[in-house]
């Protein structure tokens, strides 16, 4: 499910924050509703891990819009000139 929270993060990269609370909240409620994990400390640990999952997805996400911007604007300025 690595990869799923990593594609999660990616689409949703241009709102960080509400994807990062959504997995920090979403991952642990679909483990429990899942019956994959009891509510106890791993639930813990289990946020933490799609937190990160999650904001690797939101920094190549964040990472590729700031390429992105920079190659626009040392166009226009190219152009402009």
């Amino acid at each position: 499910m690595i990869p799923a929270l990593m594609l999660f993060g990616l689409v949703l990269g241009r709102w960080w924050r509400v994807s990062l609370i959504a997995a920090a909240v979403g991952w642990p409620i679909l483990l429990v509703a899942s019956d994959v994990v009891n509510i106890e400390l791993a639930l813990l640990t289990a946020s933490a891990l799609a937190v990160a999952n999650t904001g690797v997805g939101v920094l190549v996400h964040q990472g590729f819009l700031w390429v992105t911007r920079n190659c626009r604007r040392f166009r226009s300025s190219q152009s402009g000139a």
